[in-house]
C-alpha cells in the first residue's frame, strides 16, 4: 500500500489491538478462535499490514473488554481503506453543488456497476493482488453515494459511444451496466448524454475531464492520464476544461435521446 497516511492509521489500529490483546491476557492465537479470524490475520492487522473489516474491530472489542475503544476506530480505518487519491477526490465530490464529467475509455467511475469496475481493475497491469481489487472496488462503489447527498448536487455526464458497446468483463456485465445507466439517468438530478462515434466535431479529444462546483462558487478540474492522476485550481486551467466541457454537451446527443440510444444498444446485446 503506497499510502503514508493510511499505513499510519493501520499501524496505529493495530497497535491499540495489540495493546488490548495482551491487557487481556490472550495469544494472537487465542484472540483469532474467539473472533473467528485466523491467527495469521490477527498478527498482520497488529502489524498494519492488512486492513481490519469492520466485523474484525467489533468482534475484537468484545473479545478484549475494550468498551467500545476498538469498535470506534471503524471510522479511522474505513478512511484508510481507500487509496488517497480516491479519498481526495470523494472529499470533493461529498461538497460539490455541481459535478460535470466527460468519460471516453470506460463508463466514469460514479456510473459503474460493481461487477464492470471489478473487471476494470482486474485487467490493471501491473496486475493488482485481489485484496487490492476490492480495495479498489469499495472505493469507487463508495463514492456513488453523491447520487444520494441532500441537498441533490447537479450532475452530468457526457459518455463516449464506444463506452457503451465496449464489453469490458464479457457481454453480461455490459448488459447490467447499461441497464443500470437507464436507472440514474432518469433521475431529476443526473443528465447522461452521449458522444455518438460519428460526430465530426468534437471538442473533447485532449482526454477525459472532470469538473466540480464547490458550495464557496470556486470550480475545480480533475484529469487522468496513464499513471498521474492530478487535480486542478489554477482558474485559467480551469476556465479552458469548462469551456471545452461546455462544448462536448452541446456536441452530444440531448439527455433523452441519449436515454433512447443507450436503450437501443442495450437491445442490440440481447
Amino acid at each position: 500500500m503506497e499510502d503514508e497516511e493510511a499505513e499510519a492509521v493501520l499501524r496505529a489500529v493495530g497497535r491499540q489491538i495489540k495493546v488490548w490483546r495482551e491487557a487481556a491476557g490472550m495469544r494472537q492465537a487465542e484472540l483469532g478462535t474467539a473472533i473467528g479470524y485466523s491467527e495469521e490475520m490477527v498478527s498482520a492487522v497488529e502489524r498494519g499490514r492488512r486492513i481490519p473489516k469492520p466485523d474484525f474491530l467489533d468482534k475484537t472489542d468484545d473479545a478484549v473488554g475494550a468498551g467500545g475503544k476498538v469498535s470506534s476506530m471503524k471510522e479511522d480505518v474505513e478512511r484508510a481503506r481507500y487509496p488517497k487519491k480516491v479519498r481526495d477526490l470523494a472529499k470533493l465530490e461529498g461538497e460539490a453543488v455541481e459535478l460535470g464529467a466527460y468519460a471516453n475509455h470506460n463508463m466514469h467511475g460514479l456510473l459503474q456497476t460493481p461487477e464492470y469496475a471489478r473487471a476494470l481493475f482486474a485487467m490493471r497491469r501491473p496486475a493488482y493482488p485481489e485484496d487490492e481489487i476490492e480495495r479498489q472496488v469499495s472505493a469507487r462503489m463508495a463514492r456513488q453515494s453523491v447520487f444520494e447527498r441532500v441537498p441533490l448536487p447537479e450532475l452530468t455526464f457526457v459518455l463516449e459511444e464506444v463506452t457503451l458497446r465496449r464489453p469490458i468483463g464479457g457481454r453480461m456485465v455490459l448488459r447490467s451496466q447499461l441497464e443500470h445507466l437507464l436507472v440514474i439517468g432518469t433521475l431529476r438530478h443526473v443528465a447522461i448524454q452521449v458522444m455518438p462515434t460519428d460526430r465530426e466535431d468534437h471538442a473533447g479529444m485532449g482526454g477525459s475531464l472532470q469538473l466540480v462546483k464547490l458550495r464557496d462558487g470556486k470550480t475545480l478540474g480533475h484529469s487522468e492520464a496513464q499513471l498521474h492522476s492530478r487535480m486542478i485550481s489554477d482558474p485559467r486551467e480551469v476556465q479552458i476544461l469548462e469551456m471545452r466541457y461546455g462544448m462536448i454537451r452541446a456536441q452530444a446527443l440531448t439527455p433523452r435521446e441519449s436515454l433512447a440510444f443507450i436503450d437501443k444498444v442495450l437491445g442490440e446485446q440481447a
